[in-house]
């Protein structure tokens, strides 16, 4: 027996809206479109043999939608998403999912108890080129992680409801947090005006991460040319996902080596080798994901703590921008799902283990310690609270660490040595 497809209404027909029109209704899921403005939302409707209104909750009411695809302008987004939920309608939302961090959890909480989905549209996270990119550095391939940069720059569209930052950062934003695997702890951001007083058209944003990863987006749109490019530094190997480039160019891999002669490093360079990567458009994977989560009671790839995180850092990052870039710390994340248990934790408190790391049975982790890339510890070594234990360290066996201890990158601790609080 086949499953139906889900019937869902577009919310906002405009820039980018009209592209989840086009693509729910190549997947024979697009019920209804919805808009303020008569002319667009009745053309929009003509063309794809769909219904309209220009009242959300003339669409919110109908009984024959399963799902509502959100793209308005971001001030609206928590509105119109909550008022959805309530509706016991499953829920797609453009980026940002809302600029307030207390309402993004409003909507989460509020779908994990209705038992509806909640996803975001974090469009990168279903591009080929970046999930080949995504599945190099978390096998290893690229070797310990030192530094990812992205630029996003164009000459507009320019936007007089948000800055730039809102606008093209959090594509860049999200994807650095799925490769590093982790929160940043600090972010500074500066951002100038040109067009608008109060509107920042070109931003630069810093991340520093636990593990010693530094990451840098910089985004314009008075920018003389279009690009869309993501740099990944490894001590093995170096990637480029450069989005402006045909198929076969997207994803190209640098394995350049540094050799020291003579106490001096070297750059040996070699052959870039271009990755083979299926063609298919994001959007489509992205929306069809989306009705397959909601056919199925599935947890989308992009979900709402995933939008939640975005906005996190967003929000320190605006914050920094408005304190003429002053270096702010990141408050700290509650665990994820999947992470280690620590002593006398409780959830939201447990250890943290990126999945590049071995812990062998017999190491007992304390509330809050971080172990972060390559790195290996040996059995009976114990550590104490939010350690931060970095990239490619060796411990144990039988090492005792304290509370708050930080351990540097590439550092071994022999068997038997304690280190004490601090």
């Amino acid at each position: 027996m086949t499953q139906q497809t889900p019937s869902v209404a577009v919310i906002g027909t405009g820039y980018w809206g009209k592209n989840l029109v086009r693509n729910f209704h190549a997947l024979g899921a697009l019920r209804l479109v919805c808009d303020a403005n008569a002319e667009t939302v009745a053309k929009m409707a003509g063309q794809y043999g769909a219904d309209h209104c220009l009242d959300i909750e003339a669409a919110l009411t109908r009984s024959d939608i399963d799902a509502v695809a959100v793209a308005t302008p971001a001030e609206t987004h928590f509105g119109i998403a909550k008022a959805a939920l309530l509706h016991g309608k499953n829920l797609f939302v453009e980026k940002p999912l809302t600029l307030d961090e207390g309402e993004a959890r409003e909507l989460i909480d509020l779908a994990r108890e209705r038992g509806l989905v909640l996803m975001v549209g974090h469009l990168l996270h279903y591009h080929p080129a970046f999930l080949r990119l995504k599945e190099l550095v978390g096998a290893g391939e690229l070797g310990r992680i030192q530094y990812i940069y992205s630029n996003r720059l164009n000459l507009g569209k320019i936007r007089r409801e948000e800055n730039i930052l809102w606008s093209f950062a959090p594509h860049d934003i999200s994807m650095i947090l799925a490769l590093t695997g982790e929160m940043p702890d600090a972010v500074q951001a500066t951002g100038v005006s040109y067009l608008n007083s109060h509107i920042a058209d070109v931003t630069t944003t810093h991340l520093e991460f636990p593990s010693g990863v530094r990451a840098h987006i910089f985004v314009s749109w008075l920018h003389p040319f279009k690009e869309q490019k993501l740099v990944v530094v490894g001590d093995r190997m170096m990637a480029s996902f450069d989005d402006t480039k045909p198929w076969a160019e997207k994803l190209v891999l640098y394995p350049h080596k540094i050799r020291w002669e003579n106490h001096l490093p070297v750059p040996d360079k070699a052959d870039a080798v271009r990755q083979d990567i299926e063609e298919f458009e994001p959007l489509r994977t992205e929306c069809a994901h989306f009705l397959e989560c909601v056919a199925k009671g599935l947890h989308p790839r992009t979900d709402g703590e995933e939008g939640l995180r975005v906005l996190r850092v967003l929000n320190v990052a605006q914050r920094s921008m408005d304190r003429q870039g002053t270096r702010l710390d990141m408050a700290p994340e509650a665990a994820k799902p999947g992470t280690v248990p620590g002593r006398d934790a409780g959830p939201a408190q447990a250890a943290k283990v990126h999945p590049s790391a071995v812990v062998d049975p017999g190491v007992e982790l304390g509330a809050g310690t971080q172990v972060w890339h390559f790195s290996h510890l040996l059995s009976g070594t114990r550590t104490g609270r939010d350690c931060r234990i970095g990239q490619n360290v060796v411990m144990g066996p039988d090492v005792t660490v304290g509370d708050r201890c930080k351990i540097q990158n590439n550092v071994s601790v022999y068997k038997g040595v304690t280190l004490e609080d601090e």
